[in-house]
């Protein structure tokens, strides 16, 4: 809440006053309601979205909001220097109009991401890297924000069956050790195929060839890290991945949001839940999408633990059970429902610079003629992959973006689709002989040990600094 006239100089008792009507108020502790900037006629006033002020179905509740507008109401009224200490006030009349369903964040991660003015990005990353290696009991004077955050992770939902996740880890191992070398720049871009989802990878100056393969990488590495053995299991590393990864995305909208740069009547808030579906379960999708195409309604054993596998991962980065279907055609569906609920906006200048600049990136660098053959394959592979799943099928939309299909990358998708069936489907057949499937799910992990060291170090981290606040603005 921003409430803003003609300013001039408020004395520092004016403002102590104010600060300590948050500071010393239960309800405002409760709430967490904290005032970021106090001056003359104007208080920028925050609430996080914490587990107190949600109603059961993820939304903000009314109330909550209309006590965060009264507050700011109140305290803009008394930020001047005719209040003195005696001065009191009362709300007659309050009328609000609710004109939507406020978009769901990440209550926990949102909170503890708020808490940036008090201890700064570092500090809350380390405390959060400290409480997924030790336990958040280890942490020195841990702020109740973070053992929320720690402790909602930790509450895993009763339709988790951990064997069936880790059985579904071994069987993604495959199509991450052979498809994915190949198709992880396709699959990057489909998080910035909308004005709406990509401008706050703009506004995080994410448009550089060196940012963009960073981030590329960046989500490979998170996926892949996922899939590795007992990954997920708390104190292990995929835990701490997905921790790292939603206080991530909670510090870009915390940060984007301060900035007051972001047209929330046009865009919402950045990065809502509902946007890690393709993400969390773009690979699901595909696989939904390919049996009901087939003439199937069910997943095989082993399709259906790659489903469950990808739906604790998606718990663990906070999308809600809501989201997470379990048939094909639910996965389908809510994913339809997701992609239906954005207008269809597809701006040049946001979502295009994206795509060519991931595109354009030199992801593999490695100078030997095995290195230069496989830089070649998925090169022209990625290309492919944007104009099948994001292009319907048709190469002239791709050239409209600035994403040229030639003959030569026409080859090298030729050459990789056939070293992809080919490995995938031997790895697939292998896993059925017993013996050979041990074997060959060894074989898996140390490749995906080597593709994690080629990905480089994850940090998963966002710097305001770096932000570049153009385009968040309706025109």
């Amino acid at each position: 809440i921003d409430m803003e006239t003609e300013t001039a100089s408020l004395p520092a008792d004016a403002k102590s006053r104010l600060q300590a009507t948050f500071a010393e108020n239960d309800l405002a502790a409760f709430m967490g309601l904290k005032a970021d900037l106090i001056e003359v006629d104007r208080v920028v006033l925050r609430m996080a979205c914490a587990p107190q002020v949600m109603n059961t179905n993820g939304t903000i509740n009314g109330g909550a909001m209309a006590t965060l507008l009264d507050n700011a109401t109140a305290a803009a009224a008394w930020a001047t220097p005719l209040v003195r200490e005696t001065t009191r006030g009362t709300t007659v009349t309050l009328n609000i109009n609710y004109i939507g369903r406020p978009q769901q964040g990440d209550a926990v991660a949102d909170a503890y991401a708020a808490l940036i003015p008090d201890y700064g990005f570092k500090t809350l990353v380390t405390m959060l890297e400290a409480a997924c290696d030790h336990g958040v009991e280890k942490v020195n004077d841990a702020p109740k924000e973070l053992i929320a955050f720690i402790r909602a992770m930790e509450a895993t939902p009763d339709w988790v069956d951990m064997a069936l996740v880790e059985e579904g880890a071994k069987h993604e191992r495959i199509p991450l050790g052979t498809i994915s070398p190949f198709a992880i720049r396709g699959a990057f871009i489909a998080t910035f195929m909308n004005k709406y989802t990509a401008l706050p990878m703009t506004m995080t100056g994410t448009l550089t060839d060196e940012k963009s393969v960073r981030r590329v990488f960046e989500t490979a590495s998170f996926f892949t890290a996922t899939a590795m053995p007992h990954a997920m299991e708390r104190f292990n590393p995929g835990f701490k991945a997905a921790a790292k990864v939603r206080l991530m995305h909670s510090m870009v909208r915390y940060n984007i949001m301060k900035t007051g740069r972001w047209d929330v009547s046009t865009y919402g808030i950045p990065i809502p839940q509902v946007d890690q579906m393709p993400a969390g379960l773009i690979g699901i999708f595909l696989l939904s999408y390919k049996i009901l195409n087939q003439g199937r309604n069910h997943f095989t054993p082993a399709e259906r633990a790659r489903v469950e596998m990808a739906r604790y991962r998606c718990f663990l980065l906070g999308l809600p059970e809501a989201l997470l279907g379990e048939t094909p055609q639910e996965i389908v569906d809510l994913m339809t429902a997701r992609s239906m609920s954005l207008k269809e906006i597809y701006d040049d200048a946001t979502c295009g610079e994206l795509v060519r600049g991931t595109i354009d990136a030199e992801l593999f660098t490695e100078p030997s003629l095995t290195g230069r053959f496989h830089r070649w394959m998925e090169s022209g592979f990625s290309k492919y992959f944007l104009i099948k799943h994001f292009c319907d099928g048709k190469a002239e939309r791709a050239a409209s973006m600035g994403v040229d299909f030639s003959l030569p990358d026409k080859l090298a998708t030729a050459c990789a689709m056939i070293t992809i069936v080919s490995t995938s489907n031997l790895c697939s057949l292998g896993m059925k002989i017993p013996g050979v499937a041990t074997v060959l799910d060894r074989y898996l992990v140390k490749k995906l040990g080597r593709l994690l060291t080629l990905y480089g170090h994850a940090d998963f981290i966002t710097d305001a600094s770096q932000y570049k606040l153009v385009g968040a603005k309706s025109s």
